[in-house]
């Protein structure tokens, strides 16, 4: 089905046909011959060359997407859902890659996206680190997502986990804590990193300002790896040495599983006697008992906002993006227990 078939069912030539089915308004036409044309084209199912049209527009209207991990991690599909449905709406197709850490890979990757003409490209990350992006990528049109590049002409779109950390802390003042809490995770300063990492860092600044501020403090900071076992292991071992702690901030959800194990396993019930208040707002938050209350990583949004930047007009300026982590109140922060005892 070609445009002079449209053109012929509407009874228009084949550049009124055209101007109408480019949505153009520039040109004298009808309305009763545009009405005509798009008509004729549902009626025979006409589609659009897109070859044709990106010769003429410049555009493919395709976007490619490379990321290290993110596709196979199955908490942070919703950054993929996110960046597909602001395409779509934008009348735009995402090619989803992933490279699984491998530098050849990546720019073997970034090579054949290019080469299929994609109009711009979002470099992704499955955890908020510092990158290096393919030197391909210098000078293209590139939004970086959930990484930090200092120096690479693009913006970066990332949690805002320093204000989580102070909204954690508002939390558990606005609960009454003022000394016995814990922090669970730290900074994630272990063998692998032992200058933590920006989640962690960040997390654990606004903890502490906003802790500061609100006249109380950490009792201690434990580092450890951000998984269940890690989370058991450490406020065990806390536990057994005789610390009896009535807040413990985690850095993950999974951390705060390991922790509920070892609470109960030490005979002490959440909120009853210590509160948790964690990060990410996992699966297993919500089917904890009780219920975990967290700052949820905003893995939807983060996907949306990167679309949206790519697809908007003008020049993409390297500026940081930060989005919020909303708090999910539930049932795991209480009042200190020394107060309801009095």
């Amino acid at each position: 089905m070609t445009m002079a078939d449209v053109a012929r069912r509407a009874g228009v030539s084949p550049t009124t046909a055209s101007f109408a089915l480019s949505g153009r308004t520039d040109m004298r036409i009808s309305e009763a011959s545009r009405d005509r044309v798009l008509e004729a084209a549902r009626e025979l199912g006409y589609r659009p060359n897109v070859t044709a049209r990106s010769l003429r527009t410049k555009s493919t209207q395709t976007i490619g997407f490379v990321s290290d991990r993110i596709t196979t991690t199955p908490f942070a599909g919703d950054v993929i859902r996110g960046a597909l449905e602001a395409a779509r709406e934008r009348d735009h197709l995402l090619f989803i890659t992933e490279a699984g850490g491998d530098r050849a890979a990546e720019s073997s990757l970034v090579h054949a996206l290019l080469d299929r003409q994609v109009d711009a490209v979002i470099y992704g990350s499955m955890f908020t680190r510092y990158v290096t992006p393919p030197k391909e990528l210098f000078g293209r049109r590139v939004v970086l997502l959930n990484c930090l590049a200092p120096g690479f002409d693009a913006p970066s779109v990332v949690p805002d986990e320093l204000e989580a950390g102070r909204d954690a802390a508002r939390a558990l003042l606005a609960a009454g804590h003022r000394e016995g809490i814990w922090a669970i995770g730290g900074h994630q300063a272990v063998p692998a990193t032992p200058e933590g990492i920006i989640a962690g860092n960040e997390r654990m600044r606004g903890l502490e300002e906003v802790l500061r501020v609100g006249g109380a403090r950490l009792d201690g900071v434990v580092e450890c790896d951000w998984d269940t076992r890690d989370g058991h292991r450490e406020v065990a071992a806390l536990l057994a040495a005789g610390h009896r702690p009535r807040a413990l901030v985690c850095l993950t959800d999974r951390v705060s599983m390991g922790a509920y194990q070892a609470l109960g396993e030490a005979g002490l019930s959440v909120p009853g006697d210590v509160s948790v208040v964690s990060f990410d707002d996992q699966d297993i938050a919500s089917v904890l008992r009780p219920a975990l209350t967290t700052l949820k990583l905003p893995h939807y949004r983060l996907g949306r906002l990167a679309v949206e930047l790519i697809l908007g007009e003008g020049p993409l300026e390297p500026v940081v993006h930060r989005v919020p982590m909303p708090l999910r109140e539930r049932a795991s922060l209480g009042t200190p227990a020394a107060d309801r005892r009095t």
